[in-house]
């Protein structure tokens, strides 16, 4: 939204997320992608897909993809750990193998690589989904993200309701149907640019001592149910990555995940990921940026992120 100015404003919308009157009839599909096309994003007439939101409507709506017909279905699908939990909804829903993963498509790579000669002794999971909130979606056939496939299977999803309700279906209504079923997942991430990499590595570390000791508190209404340094184990290859971001889970679903990145001259970057798990029966129309409001200063009061960095607001909300 934020930089791919042209393509939001023919959308209707501007880099918030808002409705805007771009002086023209809007599309009813836009598709961005970057550079080289491996990630993507998803838009409809005046809406926005988020791509945690979106990874979790492909893998819920898998099988009207031929590629996952002609393979008898999906057999596992997996997020970055920062990525919301839309997806383990649908996961838990239709019986799927489900991996919360480190940020990295590396990690993706040894699932898909499940049950091939490399690893032939250990369960398989693929036909596989797969993606992060950093606007990456991928599948198995290629050990990458590939932005230009997550189009072509939203335009095929799109295509095959079309087909079956005789009438053009569109992006919103997907997002909304699906939201319906599974309850939405609001969400956005808040990047901190340019902090001093000293003081963002003691911050880290302050939380990172207290993990496990603050389940049951109250902190502005809200109760953690546990808070943890983030480590993955590889059902795969038996791997261990530790020190994969801390993270902070309340009781009614939500989370706060801080993760510190880039060491450049430029000094680090603090990411603070939010998200607010709404039931289906609860208010899914609202703007993410305002339902995620209250964690944010939530997470202040957690990390003391003002005092140790200088900022009182991000760089960049996304």
């Amino acid at each position: 939204l934020t930089y791919a100015v042209e393509l939001v404003k023919a959308m209707g919308l501007n880099a918030k997320g808002e409705k805007i009157d771009p002086g023209k009839p809007v599309p009813v599909f836009g598709a961005g992608a970057d550079g080289d096309a491996d990630r993507n994003m998803i838009l409809g007439s005046q809406f926005f897909v988020s791509p945690s939101d979106s990874l979790a409507m492909l893998v819920a709506n898998a099988d009207l993809i031929p590629q996952f017909q002609k393979a008898g279905g999906l057999k596992g699908c997996a997020r970055s750990m920062p990525t919301s939990g839309a997806l383990d909804l649908v996961a838990k829903k239709r019986g799927l193998p489900f991996f919360e993963v480190p940020t990295g498509w590396k990690f993706f790579g040894n699932l898909m690589d499940s049950g091939t000669h490399y690893f032939p002794d250990g369960k398989t999971y693929t036909p596989f989904i797969c993606g992060e909130e950093s606007f990456g979606t991928g599948s198995d056939h290629v050990r990458e993200k590939d932005g230009m496939w997550a189009v072509l299977a939203w335009l095929q999803i799109l295509a095959a309701k079309t087909i079956s309700q005789g009438r053009l279906v569109t992006v919103e209504e997907v997002a909304k149907e699906h939201w319906k079923e599974f309850g939405r997942n609001y969400y956005a991430r808040y990047d901190y640019e340019g902090v001093d990499k000293a003081k963002a590595e003691d911050m880290m570390k302050a939380m990172a001592d207290k993990a496990g000791t603050l389940g049951g508190q109250k902190v502005q209404g809200m109760e953690i149910q546990t808070n943890d340094v983030f480590e993955y184990n590889d059902p795969v290859d038996g791997s261990v990555s530790k020190n994969q971001g801390i993270r902070f889970i309340f009781t009614d679903g939500s989370r706060i995940i801080f993760r510190l990145s880039g060491t450049g001259v430029a000094g680090a970057t603090v990411r603070l990921y939010l998200e607010k798990y709404t039931a289906p029966d609860g208010d899914l129309g609202l703007h993410a940026f305002d339902v995620v409001k209250p964690l944010a200063n939530i997470a202040m009061e957690l990390s003391g992120l003002p005092a140790a960095t200088g900022r009182d607001a991000p760089t960049v909300i996304t």
